[in-house]
């Protein structure tokens, strides 16, 4: 038998806003090159993502999974809270 693993996307950040009701904003880091010098260069993207329970604060690290349209612009939620911001 062959555990069959999962097409979704996964993604790991940092929640940067948790002031929605079950819905937090996640930061996503991603390190590329630069199209024309080749120095690597930080980019950031911000992800809505579904927090059911609002387990979730300000400065916590995440992992985040793809899932179906859950509004207008959700499209993640949250699968695993990594580590606790410093209180």
């Amino acid at each position: 038998m062959v555990e069959q693993q999962s097409k979704r996307k996964v993604r790991e950040g940092t929640v940067v806003s948790d002031k929605m009701n079950k819905t937090v904003v996640v930061a996503v880091e991603s390190l590329v090159p630069h199209p024309v010098y080749g120095r690597t260069i930080r980019r950031t993207k911000r992800f809505k993502a579904h927090d059911e329970g609002n387990l979730c604060h300000t400065g916590d690290r995440v992992r985040i999974e793809e899932t179906r349209p859950l509004s207008k612009e959700k499209r993640w939620r949250v699968v695993q809270i990594l580590s606790r911001a410093d209180q």
